[in-house]
């Protein structure tokens, strides 16, 4: 579930309530373009929720929900209904649709290079020496 309030930092969109609705219903993750609230329910539940803060307020009486399953666009990227989004402690991102295998293709070899990296300097190689043999600067331009 991806959620707009426009970056809003000063109202919640998503409370303890949501997480507890959500994770009943089976709802992967939420992305919220602003701050959510009551982050304990989120970790009891192990309810993966991204946002750009927190804050106490809640949005009740303060928001308006103006569509659902519609496209929107988030700092400058247009997310519509079926594409991926994904994200981790580091970020979000959204891969469009019909785009998903081509993606995942290369980060799936992005993914191969970094291990192989890995298990080289765990072996003894300098740094320099296993990004160089595992084409570490090329990923994305070499066939997954």
């Amino acid at each position: 579930m991806v959620i707009d309030n426009g970056g809003r930092t000063d109202v919640t969109v998503w409370g303890g309530i949501m997480t507890e609705v959500a994770a009943v219903r089976g709802i992967a993750a939420t992305v919220i373009n602003g701050v959510c609230r009551d982050v304990s329910a989120s970790l009891t539940q192990n309810y993966p929720l991204f946002s750009r803060g927190r804050f106490m307020r809640t949005g009740k009486d303060r928001v308006r929900l103006v569509a659902v399953g519609e496209p929107l666009t988030v700092s400058g990227v247009e997310i519509r209904p079926g594409d991926l989004v994904c994200a981790d402690a580091d970020g979000v991102l959204v891969v469009p649709a019909a785009e998903t295998d081509r993606i995942a293709g290369t980060a799936e070899g992005i993914e191969r290079i970094e291990s192989g990296i890995v298990a080289a300097a765990r072996a003894g190689r300098t740094l320099r020496a296993a990004r160089e043999e595992h084409g570490y600067h090329t990923p994305q331009t070499r066939p997954s």
